[in-house]
């Protein structure tokens, strides 16, 4: 039986948990933070980010499975080595240890999606320096919308927000099945050589090049997209296996032993040889 102030069988210890999933976050931010400075990241306001390459999509999520692996399992290991320990020594000690684990991981990740929406609704905030893209526009085709109306002299005070606008929906068209549809063509020549004044020819020629580069621009974020789910699902995924054992070598770690099984085999040599100091045949 539990002695007095001893936690109760697979009951939970919210302060152990609470200060492992702390722990995970800020290393997670840290190694985030670290890693984007570094140029490891898919996704970027800058046009430029759709010339990166599949290699360097890959890297990036190669990267945050190791920052989620590193986060995830010192936050692991703070819940298992904070945890108190039990009255007895029971063969699921370790399973409870790994349950803290767990529940540092999914507190911590939770704490990770609240700030990341903290962050993604004030880095959208519309400023005095920054002139976000239109609501109705998608940032995607920001750079290939600014080429195509892109005039030598316009009048001032000249509001393209709904044409943009409609010619985004109409270069969106150039990834479906069916492409962008002649009259929809036409139409976005007609409006480029009005509002830029180009000759019709320049202006077809313009639309082109920008159904091209749209094409190619959709397909790339797509393609980043996948990577970017797929990496982050596989790092929480990872992030969750090294929050159990972490805690587990909290755990021993707390409890006298040692933390990992190749060190306690390398224990038991150590001792056999000063017990025992015969050199090896």
């Amino acid at each position: 039986m539990p002695a007095t102030g001893l936690p109760k069988p697979w009951g939970l210890q919210w302060t152990p948990i609470v200060v492992g999933a702390f722990v995970a976050t800020a290393l997670s931010l840290i190694l985030v933070s670290f890693g984007t400075a570094l140029g490891l990241g898919m996704a970027s306001a800058a046009p430029t980010w759709r010339d990166a390459s599949v290699a360097l999509w890959l890297l990036s999520g190669v990267y945050l499975i190791f920052q989620s692996l590193i986060s995830f399992g010192c936050g692991g290991y703070f819940a298992g080595r904070v945890r108190p320990p039990y009255s007895s020594a029971t063969d699921d000690i370790k399973t409870r240890d790994g349950l803290h684990g767990v529940a540092a991981w999914a507190l911590a990740v939770l704490i990770g999606a609240v700030l990341t929406a903290l962050i993604a609704g004030v880095a959208t905030r519309p400023s005095s320096t920054t002139q976000p893209p239109s609501a109705t526009e998608p940032s995607v085709l920001s750079y290939e919308l600014d080429h195509l109306f892109r005039a030598p002299r316009r009048p001032q005070n000249v509001d393209l927000t709904g044409e943009r606008a409609e010619a985004a929906r109409l270069l969106a068209t150039a990834s479906s099945h069916t492409g962008v549809l002649p009259e929809d063509r036409a139409y976005l020549v007609q409006q480029v050589s009005a509002l830029t004044a180009l000759s019709p020819a320049d202006a077809e020629k313009r639309v082109d090049t920008a159904l091209a580069n749209a094409k190619t621009a959709i397909s790339r974020a797509r393609a980043a997209s996948i990577i970017l789910a797929f990496s982050t699902a596989a790092a929480l995924l990872f992030g969750a296996v090294a929050a159990w054992a972490g805690a587990e070598a909290g755990g021993r770690h707390r409890d006298g032993e040692p933390i990992s099984r190749w060190m306690a085999h390398s224990n038991r040599w150590h001792k056999s040889r000063v017990t025992d100091p015969r050199p090896l045949p």
